[in-house]
């Protein structure tokens, strides 16, 4: 599998999740490298923004930023590997993400059936930005999947950014939570209709602020809470932003 590289090896970390329904749990994160979308506020650009790419980033304004070398974010590993590291932490819920890990399903089993082989007790989660249908095998072994549709703030075209299909094929999946990345009430009207249109109720309806600071957090929260509150979603942080700021293995 290719995953994303830390100084010190893969991104594979012990942490809290900081999002969705399952925010505040202990998990283990594995961090795919690869990404078919490009947001442009994306605070995992290293998974998808390398050298020789075309895409803006919100960092673009930074002098100091660059693109990012892929053979320095990147590494293979080989799913049993990942099994073992894994497994040296005391904890069961784990969390795949990326990236977008579904574009690596067939790992990603090799790698569950690896654990649950160890302890059946293990729990999965994939975050995925539902563009990329899970085949059987896959939906099948995941606990939970959490759906992060991307919206027009994220400097995408829709054609690229939306898949119809597999969008209404994960809105009646019972496994399936939608959480969506919002700064202000034209977002919420954009979620909104993006809910009509793939039937998803509002109590699987997630919005969390964007920003990769407290103070951009505070400033979005405040400006879609009580388009949350009147629409019945769950207002939803980002804990990790909020405990350790943007960066990575957290």
């Amino acid at each position: 599998m290719l995953l994303a590289r830390l100084d010190d090896g893969p991104e594979i970390f012990h942490t809290l999740q900081g999002e969705g329904v399952s925010a505040g749990l202990p998990a283990v994160f594995i961090r795919s490298a690869l990404c078919n979308l490009h947001c442009r506020w994306c605070d995992t650009d290293h998974t998808w923004n390398f050298e020789g790419t075309p895409w803006p980033h919100d960092k673009d304004a930074d002098p100091a930023y660059r693109k990012h070398r892929k053979a320095d974010v990147t590494l293979e590993m080989p799913a049993a590997a990942i099994v073992a590291r894994v497994a040296a932490y005391p904890c069961r819920r784990v969390v795949l993400t990326g990236g977008e890990p579904l574009l690596q399903q067939d790992g990603w089993l090799a790698v569950i059936a690896g654990l649950r082989a160890l302890d059946p007790a293990y729990r999965f989660e994939v975050e995925t930005n539902g563009t990329k249908r899970p085949t059987p095998e896959f939906r099948a072994a995941v606990d939970q999947f959490n759906v992060s549709p991307k919206l027009a703030n994220s400097g995408m075209e829709e054609r690229l950014r939306t898949a119809p299909d597999v969008l209404a094929d994960l809105a009646s999946e019972p496994k399936a939570w939608f959480k969506f990345v919002a700064r202000d009430e034209a977002d919420l009207a954009e979620i909104a209709a993006f809910a009509t249109r793939f039937a998803i109720v509002p109590e699987r309806v997630l919005v969390m602020p964007e920003g990769r600071t407290s103070a951009d957090l505070d400033r979005h929260a405040l400006a879609i809470a009580s388009g949350c509150i009147a629409r019945g979603w769950r207002f939803c942080d980002r804990l990790h932003v909020r405990l350790w700021g943007d960066r990575r293995g957290v």
